[in-house]
């Protein structure tokens, strides 16, 4: 099957640090991909990586077989790639529409001179964009907390806000670190009926994520890294039996052989 999202030889330097190390991947189209590791592993440095926040000091990065590593975060995000942040990253101070409105912008059409005069076109896109933000909250249930400032959302419904907002973009592929960060077990299981509907609705999902259980659950692959390496990749029943996989994760608070 044809590549979504491919990366090939990914290395990323922070000074004397070699956060990523030459990871190569791949994610279908219509996957729930997750990547795991321990804490420092790089994970979330990989997410940066593809999404434009960090430029990698080599590799290569395809969308569709296009290349991407020369387009900056924007253009990332117009070409298919949306992302969710590990610490929530709102606007507190708008209303949760108000937030979701702001990931219509890269499909915005209007032109500045439109804008300014308020011309039929531009009317009939402001109208297209609330609907279509109306239809996002709709999605992952936040319809009646529209008119809320988003600092008013307990910490799962902001999960959910940002991850209307990444949709809002229309992407091909949306990325979600640690989605779970926080959630106690009725959210967590809300996040794992939202990540199917996601993908049923055509997006593919790739996610960093600590609970395992989650990840196991829902993942149709999985990629573990360590210190910066690819340690292993395939099915959640093979990695989850890899000895390599097992032994990373000594020390951390993770049985594998209840999942």
């Amino acid at each position: 099957m044809t590549s979504l999202l491919e990366a090939r030889g990914i290395t990323k330097h922070f000074g004397g640090i070699k956060a990523l190390n030459d990871i190569t991947f791949r994610v279908k189209p219509g996957q729930i991909k997750a990547i795991i590791g321990p804490n420092g592993a790089g994970k979330t440095t990989l997410f940066n990586c593809i999404s434009g926040v960090l430029k990698a000091d080599k590799g290569e990065i395809r969308l569709n077989g296009e290349s991407i590593v020369k387009l900056p975060p924007h253009r990332r995000a117009a070409a298919g790639i949306s992302r969710t942040f590990q610490n929530v990253a709102i606007f507190p101070e708008m209303t949760v529409l108000e937030n979701v409105l702001v990931g219509r912008h890269c499909r915005s059409k209007c032109e500045m001179l439109k804008a300014g005069f308020r011309t039929m076109s531009m009317r009939r896109e402001e109208k297209d964009i609330e609907d279509k933000g109306w239809s996002f909250l709709e999605f992952v249930g936040l319809e009646e907390q529209a008119d809320k400032l988003a600092s008013e959302l307990p910490l799962g419904d902001q999960r959910m806000l940002e991850i209307a907002r990444a949709l809002a973009t229309e992407p091909k592929i949306v990325l979600l670190d640690e989605p779970a960060g926080g959630l106690n077990t009725k959210e967590t299981e809300r996040l794992a009926e939202l990540i199917h509907q996601i993908r049923n609705s055509g997006v593919t999902v790739l996610l960093v994520e600590h609970d395992m259980n989650l990840v196991m659950d829902i993942s149709d692959e999985i990629l573990v890294i360590n210190f910066g390496k690819k340690l292993a990749e395939g099915d959640p029943k093979s990695v989850k039996e890899n000895p390599d996989v097992i032994n990373a994760y000594l020390g951390e608070d993770i049985d594998f052989s209840d999942l």
